[in-house]
């Protein structure tokens, strides 16, 4: 089968377009015909090295860490699954990823793909859905009638905030650039702000039960941001390698947030998207062979919106 991978840590042009050999499930995996993965850019982090400490890897390695697609074969003690069925997932880190035509999963990973979208499209979901959902209820406690401010809602993980915020009965601010106000207004949010700046942030109209930062920002934005935050309230932020602030005196907590895989979770995501409560939005669908000139492009900036990346494209 073809895969894309890296045999050592670098730039772009580590990863190679190659043939291996197809996965065999062990105890409690199965396999999975890939229709899609997705680029995010934690995956150009372990590529470049920069998270070898938290995201140990065996070289060389095979990137995609979400998967949608056909179970194709069963390991033993799998229950619940059956070949043939339409699955999407946020595989393990630290294992072999679905930039490949097929790829191995723990089964408790895995759950019913959305049944409304194209199948390879719902890899746009796992990794940045989850990330936005437990942002805003597993750490910001979000409830029906609170205010939130996003910051960088103009991602992938900001697009879903949005949607997931508004369906919950919130209030929302999104803060990102003027090319994204239409999409986020009609993903949902109430007001949309340009970008802030340390200078810019007290002119929004505050304050938030709970503030979102889903960008990289100065530290002196990181900071102001706090100020937009009421008292007891929360600031989540998904940029950990510059840790969220706080404020103490006034009960206000900073999260840092890492994002898990949680299966139920996403299949309440499926469900919303089956609902139509929750909208997919996918920028382009390239194929696997050319993830390393996603990669390049992504490294020079130049990659907007989320990529579905998909083995059987032509």
């Amino acid at each position: 089968m073809k895969a894309v991978r890296f045999h050592q840590y670098g730039d772009p042009q580590v990863l190679r377009h190659e043939d291996v050999e197809q996965p065999v499930p062990a105890a409690g995996q199965v396999r999975i015909r890939v229709a899609g993965t997705s680029f995010n850019p934690v995956d150009a982090s372990i590529r470049a090295g920069g998270m070898q400490g938290p995201i140990p890897v065996a070289l060389p390695h095979t990137p995609g860490i979400d998967v949608a697609g056909t179970v194709d074969a069963l390991g033993p003690e799998v229950t619940g699954l059956a070949v043939g069925d339409a699955v999407v997932g946020f595989l393990p880190m630290v294992t072999d990823g679905a930039s490949a035509e097929y790829v191995v999963a723990p089964a408790d990973v895995l759950t019913a793909a959305p049944t409304t979208i194209p199948l390879a499209d719902a890899a746009a979901l796992p990794l940045v859905g989850l990330t936005a959902d437990q942002a805003l209820f597993d750490h910001g406690g979000l409830v029906a009638g609170q205010r939130v401010l996003v910051n960088g809602a103009g991602g992938a993980v900001g697009g879903y905030a949005v949607q997931l915020a508004k369906a919950a009965g919130a209030h929302v601010v999104a803060v990102a650039g003027s090319r994204s106000r239409d999409r986020l207004e009609s993903a949902g949010a109430d007001e949309v702000v340009g970008h802030l700046t340390a200078d810019t942030v007290s002119a929004v109209a505050g304050p938030f039960d709970v503030v979102l930062n889903l960008a990289p920002v100065d530290p002196a934005v990181l900071s102001a941001l706090v100020g937009l935050v009421r008292d007891g309230g929360v600031l989540v932020n998904t940029t950990v390698w510059m840790p969220a602030a706080s404020d103490e005196r006034r009960g206000v907590r900073g999260v840092d947030l890492f994002v898990r895989s949680d299966a139920a979770q996403l299949a309440e995501l499926v469900a919303m998207v089956d609902t139509g409560q929750l909208r997919v939005d996918v920028a382009e669908r390239l194929p696997l062979a050319q993830l390393p000139e996603l990669h390049a492009r992504a490294a020079a900036g130049t990659v907007s919106g989320k990529v579905v990346v998909v083995p059987d494209a032509g």
